[in-house]
């Protein structure tokens, strides 16, 4: 894939959909491709968190840790992004994320995902948004749980 590609990919991401394509190339660029097989980890549940991934093919599945093994709450698909809780709340990765599929990513550093953060306004606006959307569903999946529990 080249830088091209990864631009038009990076486009159709909400997070970076309003970014100037300069800064578009500078991501793409600076960004480390990374590709992981069926099964790969791309990271663990308790790591520091050093980077965020944008995927640009293939699906992922988000696991946590739970006392009887791996629980799949979540799939991520082409598009989707995932690793930015840990660098922003400097914390331990509150998941684990595997490859479904092959699956292609651009890991972008903490330090330029800083630095875009504090220069794009509107990608900000759109990590915000993201992580509301996904306390809501996780609030949501825990409401249902717990009144499947009761009943």
């Amino acid at each position: 894939m080249n830088l091209n590609e990864e631009v038009e990919i990076l486009k159709r991401v909400p997070l970076f959909s309003k970014v100037e394509l300069a800064k578009l190339k500078l991501i793409a660029f600076t960004g480390e491709r990374m590709t992981f097989g069926p099964g790969q980890e791309v990271c663990h549940q308790g790591e520091p968190g050093d980077a965020m991934y944008v995927i640009l093919g293939g699906v992922a599945d988000v696991l946590i840790d739970t006392p009887t093994g791996p629980l799949q709450v979540a799939q991520l698909k082409k598009n989707g992004f995932f690793g930015e809780t840990a660098i922003l709340c400097d914390a331990p990765r509150n998941a684990t994320i595997q490859a479904n599929e092959s699956l292609l990513t651009l890991k972008i550093s903490k330090d330029m995902f800083y630095r875009l953060v504090s220069e794009i306004p509107s990608m900000a606006i759109e990590m915000m948004r993201e992580l509301a959307l996904r306390v809501e569903d996780t609030n949501r999946k825990l409401s249902e749980a717990t009144a499947h529990k009761a009943a």
